[in-house]
């Protein structure tokens, strides 16, 4: 009875028996807009046959055990949680995408990988250079465990650009507007990466009063904290991350080891500037917008 049982819950997830045997199950985390347009991205470059199943139409189901009994020969997984539901996965790569610092959270799976949500920090040094006049000290309030790497790699672009990072390390969201207070009248920029701890529907007001109290400008990850107050943003390509995923799965799907396919971050940004913000904190912008 017990085997019978998940076979049924494979044929659910994977398709009748008719249908089955797809060369890429698409696991979806969200039905959001963002999560199509990487998933489109992806069949852009991705010709395999593939079968997409979303999370929140299977609730309190074993995942792990479905792919075992019809296993594809790769999976991609959109979203956290998506990633979380499948990481068990094992002997099957696994490609994710739009997903948050996912190193934080993955440990030895050596048949993992895909494309971060992360931009290279050079970019956001350069997106420094369209305000004038230049910031020499850019602030950074972070959370070691979700983005330790990004802020050592900013700290060598800076040094070499003759940017000073003051970055400061918490582990709670709570300790975020203190952070902040030691930032005072020591910091010409604030830099607001894409830290899950540290950037929560609480805490923005906190910069946003940091940047508007001391005329400090807040460069973002996403266009929405431009619209509620931050003067720049960088962001992401949704299609073309997921046209990123789909040229690693198929190089994949070709014989090529994940091993030798490490993750990588995002190549295209799209930068956003609130021009109001700039006027208010009498910063001039350079011209070049891209």
């Amino acid at each position: 009875m017990r085997a019978f049982f998940l076979v049924i819950i494979a044929t659910i997830l994977l398709g009748s028996t008719a249908a089955c045997g797809h060369d890429v199950l698409v696991v979806q985390g969200l039905r959001v807009k963002p999560f199509d347009e990487a998933f489109r991205g992806f069949r852009e470059t991705c010709a395999a046959d593939t079968r997409r199943v979303y999370l929140g139409d299977y609730e309190g189901q074993d995942i792990v055990r479905a792919v075992r009994q019809d296993p594809p020969r790769l999976i991609l997984a959109i979203g956290a949680d998506a990633l979380a539901r499948v990481r068990k996965v094992r002997g099957i790569p696994i490609v994710y995408l739009m997903v948050l610092n996912p190193q934080s959270f993955l440990h030895g799976n050596d048949n993992i990988t895909g494309i971060d949500m992360n931009v290279p920090p050079q970019r956001y040094l350069d997106a420094l250079t369209r305000i004038s006049p230049l910031p020499k000290t850019v602030g950074i309030v972070y959370d070691p465990a979700k983005t330790g790497d990004l802020i050592r790699r900013a700290k060598l672009a800076a040094a070499a650009q003759g940017i000073d990072i003051k970055a400061l390390a918490v582990n709670r969201a709570n300790d975020v507007p203190r952070a902040l207070e030691t930032l005072k009248g020591k910091t010409d920029a604030l830099l607001m990466l894409p830290d899950t701890t540290v950037v929560t529907p609480e805490t923005i007001e906190s910069f946003l009063l940091f940047s508007q109290d001391n005329s400090v400008p807040v460069i973002a990850f996403a266009a929405k904290y431009v619209e509620m107050g931050a003067l720049l943003s960088l962001d992401i390509d949704d299609a073309d991350l997921g046209r990123q995923a789909g040229e690693m799965a198929c190089r994949i799907l070709d014989g090529a080891a994940v091993s030798a396919l490490p993750s990588t971050e995002a190549r295209i940004t799209h930068l956003k500037v609130n021009r109001n913000v700039a006027k208010k904190l009498g910063i001039s912008l350079v011209a070049g917008d891209r």
